[in-house]
């Protein structure tokens, strides 16, 4: 359809129509109220959409395993807009999640040049160290390297046999000029994404990775891949949950289907007794095993149940030898807008304030940037300002006032014209210098802990 929002991960350039894009792709609206102990970001609605993140809700209300992975292009340097994803890292740990940072250095070194040795300096001093400052336990923090952890690249190779290049072409909108490395490079997030299941890493236990909407790409495909591998399907029925048996190539075996085309009936009583036998541990009852079809209905299952019993049918998968991967949740932020106005970007330095700036220059491009101001002073008070044009308020609301009430009073003092665009750019300035200030000291703070964020397998 011509007026399709399109999302492009490599692009400078995004669609702010979030509803649009909340509609168009599937993503689930956050409700006010539905996290608890949420940060600014949540309150303020720029946290704004998931995909199952009630499956992390479950796990942190009930103190379950569940962990947050997020990533970084080691080929330029750590600006504001990095810190809110942190910002929200840092959270889910608080709530109980370990915590995985990819280092794209494979990605950086084909796409863009970086040496890899290059890459390591660069994610250390530009990010980790930041990461530390910012509040992350180096305990329950890994970051590691694409080049270096052979699950992430063995699992995107064993992945990719369930995907082609028109789905590529369909959901990255990629042609017979695009560069092989960009092909590439998604299915080593796939592998990014899902690794830390694998036993090694953590074992089975739900993932949420928190994206601005423009990675939700790398999202869908994750997701449609984990769920192609799947040796059962489960959904809702007329009554109850009904589970499927999915039959691929390497569990046809397991699944009693021999080389002569004949079923082995053996097998596949072993299969559903597995199945029948654990979901009655796990206290469900009223159920119908039909080998026949394939098939096994518990009829006093709801929606509520599914994804506890999708985790139980993962692990009878893997104790049969299949991968027993569990589809990723994900959140989803709005973009930070740059001084300009537009989007922020690490490779438009006027655009956005670095972490590693002087407190001279955060005043400076403060002082500098975009007003939703009006043209002259008596046409600011007469007709107010406009906040939600102004990335001094912008700065305010997304990192540098927690205070809600405090925004509030800033926000209706503006918009009424008693607050003038030099003032509302002071405040902000002011705010600023004080994060950063406090920045600069947790970094010097923390240094010693840079290393034991690092892994090296």
């Amino acid at each position: 359809m011509a007026d399709d929002v399109h999302i492009d991960p490599w692009s400078s350039s995004q669609s702010t129509d979030y509803q649009r894009i909340i509609d168009q792709f599937g993503l689930q609206k956050f409700e006010h109220g539905s996290v608890d102990h949420p940060t600014h970001l949540h309150r303020r609605g720029i946290v704004f959409a998931h995909r199952d993140f009630n499956n992390i809700a479950e796990a942190q209300r009930h103190a379950q395993p569940h962990s947050v992975l997020t990533g970084l292009m080691p080929s330029g340097q750590m600006h504001l807009g990095h810190s809110m994803v942190v910002e929200q890292v840092r959270w889910f740990q608080e709530q109980g999640a370990d915590v995985s940072i990819a280092v794209a250095d494979l990605e950086s070194q084909a796409t863009r040049g970086i040496p890899l040795t290059k890459g390591y300096e660069i994610a250390v001093e530009e990010y980790v160290r930041n990461y530390a400052a910012l509040g992350l336990d180096p305990e329950q923090t890994q970051v590691y390297f694409q080049s270096k952890r052979s699950a992430v690249q063995r699992l995107g190779f064993q992945l990719g046999k369930r995907t082609n290049l028109s789905e590529f072409e369909s959901i990255y909108g990629f042609s017979g000029e695009t560069n092989l490395a960009h092909v590439q490079a998604p299915m080593v997030q796939v592998g990014d994404i899902l690794h830390p299941q694998l036993e090694e890493y953590g074992g089975l236990r739900p993932i949420v990775v928190p994206v601005g909407v423009d990675q939700d790409p790398h999202l869908r495909l994750t997701r449609g891949l984990a769920s192609k591998s799947n040796w059962f399907n489960v959904k809702l029925a007329n009554r109850g949950v009904l589970i499927g048996l999915s039959l691929q190539d390497d569990n046809a075996e397991v699944f009693g289907m021999q080389a002569n085309g004949r079923i082995d009936k053996a097998k596949v009583k072993h299969v559903f007794d597995l199945i029948q036998n654990k979901l009655t541990e796990r206290g469900f009852s009223d159920i119908e095993s039909v080998p026949k079809q394939g098939t096994i209905q518990i009829f006093s299952a709801t929606a509520k149940d599914i994804h506890g019993i999708q985790a139980i049918l993962l692990g009878i998968e893997r104790s049969l030898g299949g991968m027993g991967l569990m589809a990723p949740c994900s959140t989803y932020h709005h973009f930070a807008v740059g001084l300009t106005g537009d989007k922020m970007s690490s490779s438009s330095p006027k655009s956005t304030i670095f972490l590693n700036d002087s407190i001279e220059a955060v005043h400076k491009k403060i002082m500098k940037a975009y007003s939703g101001g009006r043209a002259t002073i008596e046409e600011h008070r007469r007709l107010g300002g406009e906040p939600e044009k102004d990335v001094a308020y912008q700065y305010l609301m997304y990192f540098f006032e927690t205070d809600d009430s405090h925004l509030d009073e800033i926000y209706k003092a503006y918009s009424s014209g008693s607050l003038l665009a030099g003032e509302l750019k002071q405040i902000c300035s002011d705010k600023a210098t004080e994060w950063m200030k406090n920045l600069q000291e947790k970094r010097d703070q923390t240094q010693h802990l840079v290393e034991r964020f690092i892994r090296h397998d």
